[in-house]
């Protein structure tokens, strides 16, 4: 009786011990699992990339910026350090075509601040922080009282839309954590709450919570299109904010208007994004998905969400069930049918992996459950 006691109180034990250990094991694996989807999808967005002009063949250069986004976020999450000589590349080679990635367009100055800090958040050194700094400074010049505000979309100052002036303000909130000193955190602090109740006020955000392109002649809401970028940055400059504040009505904000896109003709029956141009979106567009997902991310991570981390991996998921050896390319469209691919698409489903892997990476060992 003692033997079969013992015996049966160890495969009770094995059993307990499984029923504890298995979520973590799944854990694990789903984590291991992500990251080697991530790891393939970067290592073909590299095979786009021209070391002569530190951007990438098949797309434009703020699309460059935003790939260079990609690398830097896979690399942070991933804890890799292989990509840090194609940032210094691109820090000086992309500059032969645009010195001090100054040009005509703000929104794509911004787009390069943005990938700047993301590198200074990886590596730590100054100078790609005191590129955006750079930047910032000259997006600030576009800055005047028509429409009572907001910057200009163009140094030619005829548009006022909401893809420059999110930019903006997320420019300014990711600097005001990480000015090196009191003076400069209050400056960029100062721009993001003015450029903040600017933009709240300005019309843009419609009655349905949703952004739409920008102000026509009268400073009016233009109602064009509600691009999913123009949902997204404002979510990652709300989510920045509130991380330095902890102001609960900036993470409402964000709340609100994530919402509303996950509930917008912009995601399908199977919870897919698209952008409302799919299957033809031109040169622009087809970044578009993934700068959402990209922020949307960084809203679940100051404030976790089931409904934001399995929208996420419903749509890494399809992703990667259209992405096949030996190219592993990822298109423009999400679902089957996915179209072709080129490095402004594929980095922006790119982003979508990023994201999973770093949903996966936040389940803690003994519960398997998001923190």
């Amino acid at each position: 009786m003692d033997r079969k006691l013992g015996i049966g109180r160890l495969a009770l034990g094995i059993l307990l011990l499984s029923i504890v250990t298995l979520p973590s094991l799944w854990a694990s694996s789903d984590a291991a699992a992500k990251k080697q989807r991530a790891t393939q999808a970067v290592r073909t967005l590299q095979s786009w990339y021209d070391s002569d002009t530190g951007l990438y063949h098949t797309t434009g250069w703020w699309n460059s910026a935003n790939a260079i986004t990609t690398l830097a976020d896979y690399s942070r999450i991933a804890g890799s350090h292989k990509y840090k000589p194609v940032f210094r590349n691109t820090l000086s080679a992309a500059q032969k075509k645009f010195p001090g990635f100054i040009n005509e367009f703000y929104d794509d100055e911004g787009w390069w601040a943005l990938a700047w800090i993301d590198v200074y958040d990886l590596t730590h050194d100054e100078q790609y922080l005191g590129m955006a700094q750079s930047i910032f400074q000259d997006m600030a010049g576009g800055w005047d009282t028509t429409c009572s505000g907001g910057i200009w979309w163009s140094k030619k100052r005829k548009y006022k839309n909401a893809i420059a002036n999110e930019l903006f303000l997320s420019v300014a909130a990711h600097l005001a954590s990480r000015a090196k000193n009191s003076d400069e955190r209050a400056r960029y602090s100062d721009w993001a709450q003015k450029e903040w109740a600017w933009f709240h006020g300005s019309g843009m955000i419609n009655a349905e919570h949703l952004i739409n392109d920008g102000l026509d002649a009268s400073c009016a809401n233009n109602h064009r299109t509600t691009w999913s970028y123009n949902q997204g940055v404002i979510l990652g400059a709300l989510a920045e904010m509130y991380s330095a504040n902890h102001d609960q009505q900036l993470l409402a904000d964000a709340q609100t208007i994530a919402s509303a896109t996950l509930s917008s003709p912009l995601v399908d029956a199977n919870g897919i994004l698209h952008d409302p141009c799919e299957p033809k979106c031109g040169e622009d567009a087809p970044q578009f998905k993934g700068i959402f997902m990209r922020n949307l991310r960084a809203l679940d991570e100051v404030s976790p969400s089931p409904q934001y981390e399995q929208f996420i991996n419903a749509n890494a998921d399809s992703i990667w069930s259209g992405s096949h050896p030996p190219d592993y390319h990822l298109g423009l469209i999400w679902a089957s049918p996915f179209g072709s691919a080129d490095a402004s698409t594929h980095s922006s489903a790119t982003d979508v992996l990023v994201a999973a892997l770093q949903i996966s990476k936040r389940r803690t060992p003994a519960s398997g459950k998001s923190r």
